[in-house]
């Protein structure tokens, strides 16, 4: 493919999706479980674009073979990927999952159950749901349409993903598997390549500035002395994610412009 910039301007959302396909660069034949629709974009963008072997699903329980646009049926389904088999493949370590959080803290634990305290919630929100499983035996991303201090916190008000401290603590039968790779939000790129593992500010998507990103974050953010911007889409990516996977512009309701 020729991979040269492109002249339109790419839109928040856009920088998004990209960041997203770039968890799932160069991961070999595993599954993609991205929840979300600019994670989905980006996990159907990476398997066009440098990620060829990626395995994706219709959503529910077939795997497909080509990249449909968002809301259209495959054209070829190669495999049958019932709840049971799911499960089974959780525990090979064959599947980069891209969950959502409802609150992170700077180790990477994660909540999708409640806010407040457990036994009487001031909310009650998804349930522990997988996270647990996902975090401990294969590679875990995630991602957080609306950068807050009220996601981004100090102290995640329940454990459902586990993070890099609560692994440690655990002991080898949890850490041997456990990585969390990437958190993608639409203001910048985070990782946890950090010597105490916590979280690192990567990249800045363009037009956020440094300032916007502490303020919006509950916990001390580790800085580089030099912090790039996210890599803008190329042509070819921007015509596959305007005209092939999304011509119904979906990501600009989960990140608008």
């Amino acid at each position: 493919m020729n991979d040269t910039r492109t002249t339109t301007a790419a839109t928040r959302a856009e920088y998004c999706v990209v960041a997203c396909a770039e968890v799932w660069r160069g991961a070999g034949e595993v599954l993609a479980s991205p929840m979300g629709t600019v994670p989905t974009i980006g996990a159907r963008l990476a398997k066009l674009v440098f990620s060829p072997d990626l395995l994706l699903t219709d959503g529910e329980a077939l795997l497909i073979r080509d990249v449909p646009a968002l809301g259209a049926g495959p054209g070829v389904v190669e495999g049958w990927l019932p709840f049971r088999q799911h499960l089974a493949l959780v525990a090979t370590g064959r599947r980069h999952v891209m969950m959502g959080a409802s609150q992170l803290d700077r180790y990477g634990n994660q909540n999708i159950s409640c806010i407040g305290d457990w036994a009487r919630p001031t909310r009650q929100l998804l349930g522990v749901r997988g996270a647990p499983a996902n975090t401990l035996n294969h590679p875990t991303s995630y991602w957080v349409p609306r950068h807050s201090k009220r996601v981004f916190v100090e102290r995640v008000d329940m454990v459902c993903g586990v993070g890099y401290d609560r692994a440690a603590a655990a002991g080898p039968s949890a850490s041997r598997h456990h990585r969390i790779a990437d958190v993608v939000s639409d203001l910048g790129v985070f990782d946890f390549r950090t010597p105490d593992r916590t979280m690192r500010l990567r990249s800045l998507h363009p037009g956020v500035t440094l300032g916007q990103v502490l303020e919006a974050t509950g916990f001390p953010l580790a800085v580089p002395d030099e912090v790039p911007y996210t890599r803008e889409p190329s042509a070819v990516e921007l015509r596959l994610i305007r005209e092939v996977i999304d011509p119904g512009a979906l990501r600009d309701r989960e990140v608008p412009a």
